[in-house]
């Protein structure tokens, strides 16, 4: 039986090194530290509770929002969603209206099905904890507007288009549970309900 040539042999050698090597580079899994960057639009559900017996509505918002992300396994990771206050007009039926501002810190555990292969497409779903901090409350009519802070679950879907060794484009949606107790001039007025679904599109990192 004829041997194969030896340069035969050097490409072909080549040509697995470099499978190999591709097979890591996009193999994203365990230890990976990742950032994702883009625009997120926070749309609230249709129904916001009532405030002084009258139903409230809040408009959806788009502002730059950011994660920061850990895989600790090939399947499995950690990402904090955070962002630029979103600021909310929001109306009152039939009494007034005004606008509040809000963080919405997001902290959820992920588990990605293709995590650990060399996939180009990498989807993820996750569920975890929410803590909203609301700010600069305000009405048209003067009346002192107040929101407490609130936590509340959250889910997740997200998926990882790979474009290099540390590039990806990203589009990932939450759906979180924000509820708010309000008082109007000190007084407890009701309920105010945000439940916004937040659509993400943008840039991911790996470092």
């Amino acid at each position: 039986m004829r041997k194969a040539p030896l340069s035969t042999l050097l490409v072909s050698s080549i040509a697995a090194a470099a499978l190999m090597t591709s097979s890591q580079v996009f193999a994203y899994g365990a230890g990976d530290f990742f950032t994702r960057v883009g625009v997120a639009k926070v749309d609230p559900t249709s129904n916001n509770g009532e405030i002084l017996g009258a139903d409230v509505n809040v408009d959806a918002e788009t502002n730059f929002a950011f994660t920061l992300g850990y895989r600790f396994h090939d399947k499995m990771g950690v990402e904090l969603l955070a962002a630029l206050p979103f600021k909310h007009d929001l109306q009152v039926e039939g009494v007034t209206d005004g606008s509040t501002k809000h963080l919405p810190p997001t902290l959820t555990l992920q588990y990605y099905p293709l995590g650990g292969t060399e996939a180009r497409v990498q989807p993820y779903v996750g569920a975890g904890i929410n803590y909203t901090r609301f700010s600069d409350e305000k009405t048209d009519i003067g009346a002192s507007l107040e929101l407490d802070d609130s936590w509340g679950a959250a889910g997740q879907v997200g998926v990882d288009l790979l474009i290099d060794e540390h590039w990806a484009l990203n589009a990932a949606a939450w759906y979180i549970d924000i509820d708010s107790d309000a008082k109007v001039g000190g007084a407890e007025a009701g309920t105010v309900e945000i439940d916004p679904v937040v659509v993400m599109a943008g840039l991911s990192y790996r470092f």
